[in-house]
């Protein structure tokens, strides 16, 4: 007698996919459905309507991990537009969510996640945050035995998709608009942690202007750090024309900073959050939405649950000018 592994296995998508076909969830392509029903009648297959019920209820669950900062609450409104975009587009696409945080896997290996993730019927993973130091996520994801999309950073397999703005021409733009309308040459840059994918990839682009404007570089690690930054500023900062940070908190931090040492120069972040509206001075910035970016991760999910590959899925993103006029209601 043939099972529900059978069919998804002649069909090429996972039980998650065929459970959903046999009981008439809307979000599954035309062409899926019909591979699916096709292999249904060549294995002759009847479904249990017990089985089939207790399969329904947990087809699609999804995790949504995200990695907490708890040494700042600034950065909180990245992750509350990250779990509203997600848990939203879930509900549209009828799927079940659970939101888990790094700290509680951080003590288990790559199998001990696996059964817990088995024990909560979780069969997609999205991640927001991973560095290159969560070596043990990363086995997870090479073992395939989930489907993931990965936040930030670019990984991709056949059961994992990566999406993100494009890092590089983003810090490339915001710089090169903040140091060419200031006439700057020498540029100080607060770059973030040494294991974020994001770090080496917008450390290329500023790499990139320096090169083609012939600026002179100096490149400090900031670590994302509000409180880092401002101390480096009071080093380096006054030696510099323009100051460019890889994330808003330490622009806000290099800016408190130069008002302390009552000296100006221009200062630009990455990232578009809210807070960088009450910095007390308008400042470039690149703006990611994250409720959108989310959005589309959960849609990722919805077609890699539904038998689709693995991709590289890259966004949009603007360059502006925050100032307190933009964040007021």
């Amino acid at each position: 007698m043939s099972s529900i592994k059978d069919v998804a296995r002649r069909a090429g998508v996972a039980i998650s996919t065929v459970s959903k076909v046999l009981n008439g969830y809307p979000n599954v392509s035309e062409e899926t459905r019909e591979r699916v029903n096709e292999a249904v009648r060549e294995l002759n297959f009847t479904p249990n309507p017990i089985a089939s019920a207790l399969s329904s209820k947990k087809a699609g669950r999804v995790a949504l991990l995200i990695n907490l900062d708890t040494k700042t609450q600034t950065v909180d409104e990245i992750n509350m537009q990250y779990l509203s975009g997600a848990i939203n587009r879930a509900v549209e696409k009828r799927l079940d969510v659970r939101t888990l945080f790094f700290s509680m896997l951080r003590d288990r290996s790559a199998e001990e996640i696996e059964d817990y993730f088995r024990s909560q019927s979780i069969e997609g993973v999205i991640i927001y945050g991973m560095g290159m130091q969560d070596v043990v996520l990363q086995r997870l994801i090479g073992e395939r035995r989930f489907k993931i999309v990965v936040v930030d950073a670019p990984i991709v397999n056949e059961t994992t998709s990566s999406i993100q703005v494009n890092h590089e021409q983003a810090q490339y733009e915001v710089a090169k608009r903040t140091v060419l309308e200031n006439g700057g040459k020498s540029v100080l840059y607060l770059s973030g942690r040494a294991d974020g994918y994001v770090t080496g990839e917008r450390l290329l682009g500023i790499q990139r202007l320096a090169r083609e404007e012939k600026l002179s570089l100096l490149i400090k690690r900031g670590d994302f750090s509000e409180k880092k930054a401002r101390e480096l500023t009071f080093q380096y900062g006054s030696d510099a024309d323009v100051i460019v940070c890889a994330s808003d908190l330490m622009a806000i931090g290099a800016m408190r900073a130069l008002q302390e040492m009552d000296i100006f120069r221009p200062v630009c972040g990455f990232d578009g959050i809210t807070l960088m509206g009450y910095a007390g001075m308008q400042m470039y910035t690149v703006k990611q939405d994250f409720y959108r970016i989310s959005r589309k991760a959960m849609d990722e999910m919805g077609r890699l649950l539904e038998g689709g590959a693995g991709r590289r899925v890259v966004l949009d993103h603007q360059i502006i000018r925050m100032q307190y006029q933009d964040v007021i209601s």
